[in-house]
C-alpha cells in the first residue's frame, strides 16, 4: 500500500504536487482542522503520515516528517531524502484539487474547454474537474527533473 499523507496549513502548494505524484493527500484546510490535536488525531485515525513544518506539531505526532524549507523544489528533495517516491505516474491518478481518483472519459465526451490536440481527458469522481496532461503537467514534470538533476550531483 502506498504512503498515505496529511499535510498542515502550511504546506498547501505540496499537497497539489503530491496529489500529482498519485498519494493520497489530505490537507488540514481543506477538512477544516486547525488545532494540533485535531491534526495528530486525524493523522492517527486514517494511518497516515504527518507532514509539517510546525515543530511543535512534529514533535508531539508520531512518526511525522518535518520540512524545513518554503520552497517547493525544497520541500520536495526533503521527501525524497526522507524515501518518498517524489515522480508522476504515467497516468493521473487524483484530483490535485480535492484527492478524489480520476476516471479516464471516453474520447467523445471530450470536454469543451479542453484543447483539441489533448487525446485523453481524466474527470475527478468527487469534484468533477477535469484533467488532461498540458502545460501544468509539464511544469511540474520540470521541477521534478531539477530536483533529481541536482541529488545526483
Amino acid at each position: 500500500m502506498q504512503q498515505q499523507f496529511l499535510l498542515d496549513a502550511m504546506l498547501g502548494t505540496l499537497s497539489t504536487y503530491l496529489r500529482m505524484c498519485g498519494y493520497d493527500t489530505l490537507y488540514a484546510l481543506e477538512d477544516d482542522l486547525e488545532g494540533d490535536d485535531e491534526i495528530r488525531a486525524r493523522t492517527q485515525s486514517t494511518n497516515r503520515t504527518l507532514l509539517t513544518r510546525d515543530r511543535e506539531l512534529a514533535r508531539g505526532t508520531d512518526d511525522a516528517l518535518l520540512l524545513h524549507s518554503l520552497d517547493i523544489e525544497d520541500q520536495l528533495a526533503e521527501l525524497q531524502v526522507h524515501g518518498v517516491r517524489i515522480e508522476l505516474p504515467t497516468r493521473p491518478e487524483r484530483c490535485s484539487v480535492c484527492n478524489g481518483r480520476l476516471s479516464r472519459l471516453d474520447p467523445d465526451r471530450h470536454p469543451d474547454h479542453a484543447p483539441n490536440d489533448v487525446a485523453t481527458v481524466w474527470q475527478c469522481r468527487e469534484c468533477d474537474q477535469y484533467f488532461w496532461k498540458g502545460s501544468h503537467w509539464d511544469r511540474v514534470q520540470e521541477t521534478i527533473n531539477e530536483i533529481a538533476a541536482n541529488q545526483s550531483l
